[in-house]
């Protein structure tokens, strides 16, 4: 009889056993994946944080990149500058020096006498020397130097140095009335300033004009 109870006692336990196994079976299971889970969460952040430090590395090699190739065609365009003004501007100071020839060769034409023009021995040399100028005014302009005789025009104190005001009412003020001395440029830059004579006072200004039609 005793036999008979004890062994339902022991098949009670027995499978409180295999259900608190089971159990704990079930619970390491979840701390498994759970686990799984969390290193798989992390190993995930981990690669989003070397993509993010790859893609930052990536944007600063291309900022360089686009800051070198901006230096380089900085330095390509100056260096062109450098070449063309070196070009323009190198016979800068030979045309200083040739300046003074133009200039005497231009006091001897005017020094002549209207009188002594009829002389044949005049009218002989003359042409010749106007010639002579005319051939070096073209060889100056093929090197890019140009003359500056500006009388009539409105000065200009960045291509004229005036010397001195004459009166004359019957132009604007500030209108060049003589020209003492040619001016010369080179490309877009003064060789050399033309000296002149300017209008002082003056009445006569130009009148906007109205258009009675409109």
């Amino acid at each position: 009889m005793n036999e008979s109870k004890q062994q339902p006692l022991n098949e009670q336990e027995d499978g409180k056993k295999m259900s608190n196994e089971a159990e704990t079976d079930v619970q390491a299971a979840e701390a498994g994946g759970k686990a799984a889970l969390e290193a798989e969460a992390a190993e995930g952040t981990e690669q989003e944080d070397i993509l993010a430090i790859k893609d930052a590395e990536i944007a600063e090699l291309k900022d360089k990149l686009l800051r070198a190739m901006a230096d380089v065609e900085n330095m390509r365009r100056r260096a062109e500058r450098e070449k063309q003004d070196a070009h323009s501007y190198a016979v800068t100071k030979f045309a200083r020096d040739i300046l003074g020839v133009a200039d005497n060769m231009r006091r001897a034409i005017e020094s002549i006498p209207d009188e002594s023009r009829a002389n044949q021995d005049v009218k002989n040399v003359l042409p010749g020397i106007e010639m002579t100028e005319s051939e070096l005014l073209n060889t100056l302009e093929k090197h890019q130097i140009r003359k500056i005789d500006p009388k009539g025009e409105k000065f200009d104190p960045n291509l004229h140095q005036a010397m001195y005001e004459i009166e004359d009412p019957s132009v604007e003020p500030g209108t060049i009335l003589q020209v003492t001395q040619s001016g010369y440029v080179i490309a877009d830059r003064l060789l050399r300033p033309a000296m002149v004579g300017v209008a002082k006072g003056g009445q006569k200004r130009s009148e906007a004009r109205v258009d009675e039609k409109v």
